[in-house]
């Protein structure tokens, strides 16, 4: 089998790589603009940074339980306002209710794990010299004030898993957050307020794309970290090169669901329908390319077909609903486009592949099968509901085409042999493959990827890591003179 890959196209995931625009919610479903927000000065920047930079100061030398007991009570708040914040999101993106209620769960038990965790991460390593008398340390010291760039598919979760283990570390961090999600932002950076956080520690802002590079080259800002599209991801790591700052960066996903064998076809199907449709498909490491083999392709087409049609668009703050909306209108017209370009040169439709007769930023829930190189569906990221199926003859062929993509973030093999499961996980490039499971995110579980996909990790002790001084003390004793002798 030979696989062609076309050249990578940037996905709407973050809408920071587009042209400015103002800070509004949106309302996806209704259409209706409910709110805007200005832009921040230019020549308040300095002023915010300086605030940022004596918070941090002040907060890296508190000791490490009292930084604790702030995120520990973020956690607390945050489920008090559990129905608030979903609702915010459901406006805002467009999530449905209940999704929303499970993202800010997740966010609470991103706050808990490292306020639990944190001060044992950040406990010195010792090390036995190999020369010399004494003793070597590794100590794990924060570094300075982060600039943080996140998109509006996950509003509060993507946000939370940079602010927790930074802010358990002792850095202060500046918030560049999707245009499309200012109240959510608004609301992040009062939740950081009402658990106790100094002025400065975390700081929303309403910036300029044109600002941006500002902040980076500021001499009080250490580190960046981007969660967004390719093109947005190479803009923000160059300027961070530049001016030598550390970054990490967490791009598109195209995650491979390979399908080996399958002993209960409706749990494997139920596997991929969730991995695919989860925030109505906007998900970085959503299922997107779902890799079948050939004796089981059919019956899992079929399978899938009927789970997709099951799907039907509403309002998502109504409990009822399946399908919200996409983020926006033109997210949806960007999906659209990119099915449309598959249909138009010859790919199979299956399923979907229009635009529902609903009110709404909404695409029906799509299914393809026979599409090649030259359609973008097979080389771009697709986000939104909109599977690819692809037949392939063996675990080879599966293991060519997954590796196929530039893109390198998640990726699912489902088998029941466990033995042969991992022996196709071991040769996929991915930063991270799930078995029997679609991938999925968990405090304690490093996240990131490889290639295209990006590079550094968040959660898990490695986040505590990405913006911290891993700093040498190395102490030898000093030699005593000998006293002379007598006589």
């Amino acid at each position: 089998m030979t696989v062609t890959q076309k050249p990578p196209t940037e996905h709407p995931k973050t809408a920071s790589d587009a042209a400015a625009r103002p800070y509004a919610t949106v309302n996806p479903y209704t259409g209706e603009t409910e709110q805007e927000f200005p832009f921040l000065d230019t020549g308040e920047i300095d002023g915010i940074l300086e605030r940022a930079h004596v918070a941090y100061q002040e907060w890296r030398g508190r000791p490490v339980e009292e930084r604790t007991a702030i995120v520990a009570r973020a956690a607390e708040l945050l489920g008090e306002r559990l129905d608030e914040y979903a609702s915010l999101i459901t406006r805002e993106m467009g999530k449905r209710h209940a999704e929303a209620v499970g993202e800010l769960k997740l966010c609470s038990m991103i706050l808990t794990y490292y306020a639990d965790k944190g001060a044992d991460f950040l406990q010195p390593t010792r090390i036995d010299p190999m020369f010399g008398k004494g003793e070597a340390v590794v100590e794990t010291q924060p570094v300075g004030v982060l600039f943080a760039i996140e998109p509006w598919n996950y509003p509060f979760y993507q946000v939370v898993r940079v602010a927790a283990p930074n802010l358990v570390l002792g850095n202060s961090i500046l918030l560049k957050h999707s245009e499309n999600v200012p109240q959510c932002a608004q609301a992040i950076e009062r939740l950081f307020t009402d658990a106790g956080a100094p002025e400065g520690l975390f700081t929303n802002v309403f910036l300029r794309i044109s600002d941006v590079e500002q902040v980076i080259a500021d001499r009080r800002v250490q580190g960046v970290t981007l969660t967004g599209s390719e093109r947005a991801g190479s803009s923000v790591g160059a300027l961070a090169g530049k001016h030598l700052k550390k970054s990490v960066l967490e791009l598109g996903g195209s995650d491979p669901f390979i399908v080996l064998d399958a002993d209960d076809m409706a749990a494997t199907v139920k596997a991929a329908t969730a991995g695919r449709m989860q925030n109505t498909g906007q998900a970085c490491t959503a299922s997107k390319r779902l890799i079948v083999t050939e004796e089981l392709f059919e019956p899992f087409v079929e399978g899938l077909k009927q789970a997709f049609s099951t799907f039907a668009p509403g309002d998502p703050a109504d409990p009822e609903t399946s399908l919200a909306p996409l983020s926006s209108e033109r997210a949806a017209q960007d999906l659209h486009a990119q099915i449309q370009d598959a249909i138009d040169k010859g790919a199979t439709v299956v399923s979907g592949g229009g635009r529902p007769q609903h009110p709404g930023a909404f695409v029906e829930p799509t299914i393809l099968t026979d599409v090649t190189p030259e359609m973008r569906a097979y080389s771009e990221e697709l986000f939104g509901p909109a599977a690819v199926v692809y037949k392939v003859g063996n675990a080879e062929e599966a293991v060519e085409l997954a590796n196929s993509s530039d893109f390198g973030l998640g990726a699912t093999v489902m088998s029941s042999d466990l033995e042969r499961a991992r022996a196709v996980a071991e040769r996929l490039e991915a930063g991270m493959v799930w078995i029997n499971q679609p991938t999925a995110s968990f405090p304690d579980l490093p996240f990131g990827g490889i290639k295209r996909s990006g590079y550094g990790r968040e959660l898990s002790e490695l986040a505590m890591f990405e913006f911290a001084n891993r700093r040498l003390v190395r102490t030898v004793p000093i030699k005593k003179a000998e006293k002379p002798q007598a006589g």
